[in-house]
């Protein structure tokens, strides 16, 4: 076929699919009339809409005065948004309209004032009517003084202000705790156990403050972003590691009523830290640090009970340090700071005490004495082995409840700043 007819036959073929399309545009047109005469001569909704319009209107009227950008094209957003939703329940029509009006937080703060402007407060509920009779029942009662001529109620007694039973135990003797009290000490003391001594390390880490130590390539990076201009200085500052912590209790039979709480405080440093040794002692020194490894603390005290012999016996205080420096020196290293938790009651001879004591002070970075005995003002170190031992002790504190540890863990972190 020549290219002239060709052409003109799709020229004839569009024109036919326009008229078909225009037609079918006009039998649509003539439907929706007839369905919109239909519903005008069942009910007239003209007062109903003109009254729906002039609530939009009010509506974006009050969004506009507090800021908000609504448009026609919201409000008639919003018209198709009521149609979609029961118009007679207030809650969709306030999220309806919220959603098809609003578009950013703070115009969703402005829509509930003037949700409230144009539609009303609407109706106030009891809030505690979902709860039921018994629930209301439940509830504690506040007493409001009464007003005008109302009849005084009753004299009421006052009420002791809240307490908090970790704030009594704190300041209780272990010796008087019972066996629920311990349970609940025990949260504190893995609490107070995650405090313990830092050492400065040799090694450095970047720090944003000034500091004299310059961080050579971190500047000249920097400088890389101003064109090779030193604009920012970068420090660098000594980075700390934990300090070797060694712990050394007491558990002969003066020290009963203490020892069982300061071996959990013992428990919860080992599985807390890292670079902690653990000892116990009476006539022999016994390592438990192993025994007192694990999350469980009920497992671990049980360990460390069967692996010591003489629980409760006599104490040989002087004998079990020299044990300390001779056979576990290499544990406990130098730097290391040691915690004497013992009442001071020795059996051994003086001299051999403060030898001992001597050599280990020349080891560790400090050495602290517990003693529970320190918690009356009034105690003086009086006996034999206390008086061989405070010439070479740094520190004498009380270890008989929860605060005293807190004071040893505050003190520890005090040393950290001055190593």
């Amino acid at each position: 076929m020549p290219s002239g007819p060709r052409i003109a036959s799709g020229h004839a073929q569009i024109a036919e699919q326009a008229r078909e399309n225009v037609d079918r545009r006009a039998r649509r047109w003539e439907a929706d009339e007839a369905t919109i005469a239909r519903a005008a001569s069942v009910t007239d909704f003209s007062p109903l809409a003109d009254h729906v319009s002039a609530q939009l209107i009010a509506l974006a009227h009050q969004l506009r005065a507090h800021g908000a950008r609504v448009g026609m094209g919201e409000v008639l957003s919003a018209q198709r948004a009521l149609a979609a939703v029961d118009a007679a329940d207030r809650t969709e029509v306030f999220f309806a309209l919220r959603a098809a009006l609003c578009s950013t937080r703070a115009e969703m703060i402005a829509f509930a004032a003037a949700f409230t402007t144009v539609f009303g407060a609407g109706e106030s509920r009891d809030p505690l009517d979902e709860l039921g009779e018994i629930a209301k029942q439940a509830l504690p009662r506040v007493g409001i003084p009464p007003h005008g001529n109302e009849a005084p109620g009753a004299e009421l007694m006052p009420a002791p202000a809240a307490w908090s039973e970790e704030e009594l135990l704190r300041a209780k003797d272990f010796a008087a705790y019972t066996d629920a009290e311990r349970a609940v000490a025990r949260r504190l003391l893995h609490r107070i156990a995650l405090r313990g001594p830092m050492r400065r390390s040799r090694r450095t880490v970047p720090t944003r403050r000034r500091r004299e130590e310059h961080d050579l390539r971190a500047t000249i990076r920097a400088s890389l972003r101003t064109g090779g201009e030193l604009l920012e200085r970068r420090y660098r500052q000594q980075a700390t590691r934990p300090r070797r912590l060694v712990l050394v209790c007491d558990v002969s039979g003066s020290m009963a009523p203490y020892s069982r709480m300061l071996l959990q405080y013992m428990q919860a440093c080992v599985a807390a830290r890292a670079r902690v040794e653990a000892f116990v002692f009476g006539t022999r020194l016994t390592r438990v640090t192993r025994e007192l490894r694990g999350r469980d603390s009920d497992r671990a005290l049980a360990r460390a009970s069967a692996a010591v012999d003489d629980w409760s016996g006599g104490t040989r205080i002087g004998e079990c340090i020299a044990q300390l420096n001779r056979e576990h020196g290499r544990r406990i290293g130098r730097g290391s700071m040691v915690i004497l938790l013992s009442d001071g009651w020795d059996r051994g001879e003086p001299e051999e005490m403060a030898e001992e004591m001597a050599r280990l002070a020349r080891t560790a970075y400090r050495v602290v004495w517990l003693n529970p005995l320190a918690a009356d003002p009034r105690y003086e170190p009086l006996t034999r082995g206390m008086k061989a031992a405070m010439p070479h002790v740094d520190r004498l504190l009380p270890g008989n409840s929860l605060a005293s540890l807190e004071a040893l863990a505050a003190l520890m972190e005090a040393e950290t700043s001055r190593a």
